[in-house]
């Protein structure tokens, strides 16, 4: 299994609330609160998945998914949109966002074909079934076009598509994707979602171009990409551990998260002890990793005991000093006891 930030589900459920739809339902489900979720946090690809299949079988607005798109932060894509900023054209831009498209929030995969006049960045989807097509397709159509529109406004230059295929039959609701794109938009012509650009764009130069502030988010982006080939839970305990990394605030309960994963609660806690764990030890070690990480921030003790789910801090105080041997204060001012 392979986790990826879990940013882009955050912008596009926000995104599908704010457009009036009901999310809770489909979270519950998989034993998640959207207002709770930590946007820190990384999620299994094939979980993200699961809960899009969900959520788009039960829109009432079938613009719903398109309309995600405006909710994707540019900085959201952390070190990549500082890579692509520091590229020295258009044409290195979009062959370095291809290259590094798993930092992305794309399920579909991009390639790049050049024609003499025209070119075309091609989004392949996933094969799914019609509704969920559709909502994934519209997300990642607009927010991959959102941030072609964020860069161009960031670097002053004209990148913008001449034409947009989008793979399915054209919907009642066309006209607010012409109105979007801000060109002609075929739909079901093409297999692949395309965005048909002039090649001259490709030329286009960068001001923000900078070879060695390139050369080190590059390196910060193999870095991200390095980890997340690394990433594997096989055990009960490892997909239980990313199933609370998740969450801020408030913790769910050993029940709540054995219902998430569609297990007895006996039979959960059995497994785990089993391989020599428990829920107990695992939500303190969350909450003893998310403690070093904040604690690195200037966030006040109080603040951070509120993240971790205490109602006081005096209770984080003293389970911190439990599990690292030192208190907050003293950690972060650098105390760190021998581990023997």
């Amino acid at each position: 299994m392979s986790t990826r930030s879990i940013l882009g589900m955050l912008y596009t459920l926000r995104g599908v609330r704010e457009s009036g739809e009901d999310v809770s339902p489909v979270l519950t489900r998989f034993g998640l609160d959207l207002d709770r979720l930590d946007p820190g946090a990384r999620i299994d690809r094939a979980l993200e998945l699961r809960i899009y299949m969900e959520l788009a079988e039960h829109l009432k607005d079938p613009l719903a998914g398109f309309k995600t798109g405006n909710y994707f932060g540019f900085t959201g894509y952390g070190p990549l949109t500082m890579l692509l900023m520091t590229c020295t054209d258009a044409w290195e831009a979009i062959q370095t966002g291809i290259r590094y498209q798993q930092l992305t929030y794309l399920f579909g995969t991009l390639r790049f074909e050049l024609g003499n006049e025209l070119s075309c960045l091609v989004l392949s989807p996933l094969r799914l079934p019609p509704r969920p097509f559709r909502f994934r397709v519209d997300g990642e159509a607009s927010g991959t076009y959102k941030l072609i529109r964020d860069m161009q406004a960031t670097l002053g230059v004209n990148i913008r598509a001449e034409k947009v295929d989008l793979p399915y039959p054209r919907p009642a609701e066309a006209r607010a994707y012409e109105d979007y794109f801000q060109c002609p938009v075929s739909f079901g012509e093409s297999a692949e979602t395309r965005f048909w650009m002039r090649n001259d764009i490709l030329k286009l130069r960068f001001p923000t171009a900078d070879a060695t502030a390139h050369a080190m988010f590059r390196a910060q982006c193999d870095q991200q990409l390095a980890e997340q080939a690394g990433t594997s839970l096989d055990k009960l305990a490892e997909q239980v551990e990313a199933h609370l990394e998740l969450f801020t605030g408030a913790f769910p309960s050993a029940a709540e998260v054995a219902s998430a994963f569609d297990i007895a609660e006996r039979s959960f806690r059995r497994q785990l002890s089993a391989e020599g764990s428990s829920f107990r030890a695992l939500l303190e070690q969350v909450r003893f990793r998310k403690a070093r990480a904040l604690l690195q921030g200037r966030q006040p003790v109080e603040a951070i005991a509120h993240q971790l789910g205490y109602a006081e801090s005096a209770a984080f105080i003293h389970a911190f000093q439990r599990w690292a041997g030192v208190s907050p204060a003293a950690w972060r001012n650098g105390a760190r006891p021998d581990p023997a």
